[in-house]
């Protein structure tokens, strides 16, 4: 590992989010059900074997890195795919907007639905243990939203970025993502994040307001085999 974002989720694991882990040494996992990120840190023998010790049959774990993937042994590749991390060139300005207010554990089931729809990348009822998440809502219905997952000494990744497929168009997702970033930056932590490859709505958006490409990702869902 070259740099602490070549490997977010392990950078995580054992830092800022080291709590909320399971598993020691090489491999580590965040604790079931807050989300299905695992990480190692390499890919010697020993590291890929010690996923198995921290997964149950037929559990699947989420592998982000920019290494190119190692299937490990005791698992089956159920889905790879290809991302993009972008990272802030600058400070994000704070913002202001009356229509924004903080999510809390009583809207999680609201969140997961809205997430499941509009599949902005894992998403659990437990993903504000990761850090917070903030909305608008019309007329009391949830219809934007993102917030925080990822974090590490001086980085907090914004994730979690959807709109209800009838409220696109009206600049949500591009409100809500800077958002986030500016209090990121409010923090003096510099805001990072992932977007599917084939994504090039998305990519243009957080290039126009203030993002970079750093590097390609890989992304891997794992099966447990029995």
């Amino acid at each position: 590992m070259n740099h602490v974002l070549d490997r977010p989720v392990w950078s995580a694991l054992a830092s800022r989010h080291a709590a909320l882990a399971t598993g020691s040494g090489p491999a580590r996992r965040y604790r079931s059900p807050i989300h299905p990120f695992a990480a190692t840190v390499d890919d010697s023998r020993e590291s890929l074997a010690g996923l198995a010790g921290i997964a149950s049959s037929g559990e699947t774990l989420i592998i982000l890195q920019a290494d190119a993937f190692v299937a490990p042994p005791g698992f089956a590749v159920s889905m790879t795919a290809d991302a993009v991390q972008m990272v802030a060139t600058r400070d994000m300005a704070e913002v202001d907007d009356p229509r924004i207010e903080q999510l809390g554990e009583a809207d999680a089931a609201e969140m997961l639905e809205l997430a499941t729809l509009t599949k902005p990348g894992p998403f659990t009822l437990k993903a504000q243990a990761l850090g917070g998440f903030w909305g608008v809502r019309e007329d009391g219905r949830l219809i934007a939203m993102a917030g925080e997952r990822l974090k590490m000494d001086g980085l907090t990744e914004v994730s979690g970025v959807c709109t209800h497929p009838d409220f696109r168009g009206q600049g949500l997702g591009r409100l809500l993502t800077l958002y986030v970033a500016g209090r990121v930056s409010a923090m003096g932590e510099i805001p990072f994040l992932h977007t599917y490859a084939a994504n090039a709505t998305a990519i243009a958006l957080y290039e126009k307001i203030g993002f970079a490409l750093r590097t390609r990702m890989n992304v891997a869902a794992l099966e447990r085999l029995p």
